[in-house]
């Protein structure tokens, strides 16, 4: 067995948005609404959805301060999972956003999204995020090891869970 306690971990918090990700679901964003991609990054992820036909306001502003566009379309970062949760209960708009799979078994999921308008949507694989350290990317050929899904608020696909 390992002995954690000798071992230090390094938690970074930059994945960015692959382009893929979001042309796997781009036949579930309306095109009639304003897109909101309410956290910046590198600020590739809004400029993907851009690419993609989608009307988007995409600035390094602070989501917690802001209330922009008509939905909300994100990979929010991981480790402000449970203020993010609470503030996008609090705004009630749709959004569509990627988590890990996970986190709808948390607490902070139930509390602020049992809720019969929030469907998931399974990508086809694993999405491969673009990890970046101290602000450059990280060039080296590891995968990511976790699954995420498609969250999605007051979109109204058919099913409450879709499969891609």
């Amino acid at each position: 067995m390992a002995n954690f306690q000798k071992e230090k971990f390094i938690n970074h918090d930059d994945y960015m948005t692959p382009k893929d990700a979001w042309e796997n679901i781009k036949h579930i964003i309306p095109k009639n609404k304003i897109i909101w991609e309410a956290f910046f990054g590198d600020g590739s992820s809004g400029n993907f959805l851009k690419e993609l036909g989608f009307n988007v306001i995409h600035e390094p502003i602070d989501f917690f301060e802001n209330d922009l566009g008509d939905i909300i379309v994100s990979n929010p970062p991981f480790s402000k999972y449970k203020e993010i949760m609470v503030r996008l209960k609090k705004l009630d708009k749709p959004f569509i956003i990627i988590l890990p799979v996970s986190k709808i078994t948390t607490k902070t999921f139930k509390e602020n999204f049992n809720d019969p308008n929030l469907q998931i949507v399974i990508p086809p694989k694993r999405i491969q995020f673009m990890k970046f350290v101290d602000g450059k990317k990280d060039k080296s050929k590891r995968a990511a090891n976790f699954d995420c899904f498609y969250y999605c608020y007051k979109i109204g696909l058919p099913d409450s869970i879709t499969h891609l």
